[in-house]
């Protein structure tokens, strides 16, 4: 790969794994527009490396309160909000991760196509508008139930549809839920580790069967490259989401469905 297709890329995915602009209706435009080559596993795995690296450095205080309230409640029998929290984010993680067991094959097979993501840019962006406008915005994480969180756990299961957008998906569920803009957009991040984690090390699994030639320069610069464009991305969301909202994101969605659309015709 050329130094500029690593940075772009690299930079693609830092930004879009955690806006909720799906990130391969993102990644099919430079193959499609440029006819760029795959960029392979290794890269896969360095990007995911770096994204996770991201969420844990910026969210890390409360990845440590709720990873110790939930070690001491557990052992204890007993329950604070922060042990609460962990195992919401625990239950919202589960069904994601048997769906991606089960059919991730059949997706793989059927559903990566330019079309489909074309069709699920547009129509996801449209049920965010909706859950945006619909919803009470009331709810603060102190209020989130365990009901909750499953639910927004079986709306991740849609993520796997290619152009759905994982942080997309679980910010229109919270939000239908009645959840506060920024609260939801918060549990969605924290819902995001287990999922990096999983699929950076699943990939990882299938590079070490494959073996072949391993770029360690691309590698370098997709990890750095994807770590700060993601620790970026996540802190800008959260400090201008209260002034913009989601309309911009929406807008943006449609814009670039119409373009799939046109560049597939």
């Amino acid at each position: 790969m050329e130094l500029w297709h690593i940075i772009v890329l690299a930079i693609i995915q830092g930004l879009t794994e955690f806006l909720p602009i799906s990130s391969s209706a993102h990644l099919i435009l430079p193959s499609a527009l440029l006819n760029w080559q795959d960029q392979g596993l290794a890269f896969d795995v360095a990007v995911h490396v770096g994204s996770l690296c991201a969420v844990l450095t910026y969210f890390r205080q409360d990845v440590v309160r709720m990873g110790r309230a939930w070690f001491r409640d557990t052992a204890q029998f007993t329950v604070t909000e922060d042990s609460r929290l962990a195992w919401a984010v625990i239950l919202g993680t589960i069904p994601a991760g048997l769906a991606g067991l089960l059919f991730n094959d059949i997706v793989a097979d059927h559903l990566r196509s330019g079309w489909v993501i074309a069709a699920t840019t547009i129509g996801f962006g449209l049920l965010l508008w909706w859950s945006d406008a619909a919803g009470t915005r009331q709810r603060t994480l102190s209020a989130l139930s365990l009901k909750d969180a499953l639910l927004i756990g079986l709306a991740q299961m849609l993520a796997l549809i290619p152009g759905t957008s994982r942080s997309g998906i679980t910010i229109t569920a919270a939000l239908f839920l009645g959840l506060r803009q920024d609260d939801a957009a918060r549990f969605s991040f924290w819902l995001s580790m287990p999922l990096i984690a999983a699929a950076g090390a699943f990939k990882t699994l299938e590079l070490m069967t494959e073996g072949g030639p391993t770029d360690w320069h691309a590698i370098a610069w997709g990890t750095v490259l994807s770590f700060i464009s993601a620790l970026l991305c996540i802190h800008l969301f959260l400090r201008f989401l209260e002034r913009i909202g989601f309309m911009p994101y929406v807008i943006y969605r449609l814009a670039l469905g119409a373009l799939l659309v046109l560049v597939l015709w």
